[in-house]
């Protein structure tokens, strides 16, 4: 047994170094459940106007205006301004090219263009592509070949082929190939993707759609 005859007046109010911890978390949980107000991390500054530049972008022949940071991609502006969600991020770092748009005809990644860089320039996304409700020729061509399986890529994989076609009507497969090439599948369709472009191609040449 411990001897308590030989402790001081005031050692019963000594709080050892584990005991204040335990208190601490014990108080803490506490706080927590019961909704009771404990210090919270300092919120972050929040920017000035003046670290946004105004900029009008031409999207699907829509222009729009906006506030936006310089820093700000293309595909952050299209998908949490605009609500044009068809172009995905994928990577972010333009290696899968499932966020491809095209600006002035040409393929682009989005999630490597600034939205400051596409001021002034036409900006086409996969909405922009059908008639209403009418599909495009490709899209139709996808559709019938199943060009896709989960989805996620078809978008820009669409997109990498509208670019193609509009410089390329009649491609051979190694120019498709070639041409597709900065669009990955993780499913595997590349043999359908292919044949989608090939078809939507003959389409086109023969006046059948767009």
């Amino acid at each position: 047994m411990s001897d308590r005859s030989h402790r001081g007046p005031g050692d019963d109010q000594r709080v050892s170094r584990r005991g204040f911890l335990t208190t601490a978390a014990t108080s803490a949980a506490a706080a927590a459940v019961v909704g009771a107000a404990v210090p919270a991390a300092a919120e972050p500054m929040r920017k000035a106007d003046s670290e946004t530049t105004h900029i009008v972008l031409n999207v699907n022949g829509r222009n729009y205006r906006l506030a936006v940071e310089p820093r700000e991609t293309l595909i952050a502006v299209l998908r949490e301004r605009m609500g044009l969600i068809g172009a995905k991020p994928g990577c972010e770092r333009g290696e899968c090219g499932a966020c491809t748009v095209l600006i002035d005809g040409t393929t682009r990644y989005s999630c490597m263009t600034l939205a400051v860089e596409a001021q002034g320039r036409a900006i086409t996304t996969i909405e922009g592509l059908a008639q209403g409700e009418e599909l495009s020729t490709l899209q139709q061509a996808f559709i019938h070949e199943d060009g896709f399986q989960c989805g996620f890529c078809t978008p820009g994989q669409v997109m990498a082929a509208e670019g193609l076609l509009r410089k390329n009507a009649s491609p051979s497969m190694d120019d498709i190939r070639l041409g597709m090439s900065g669009n990955l599948c993780r499913c595997g369709a590349y043999g359908h993707i292919f044949k989608a472009v090939q078809k939507a191609a003959a389409t086109r040449k023969s006046g059948g759609g767009l």
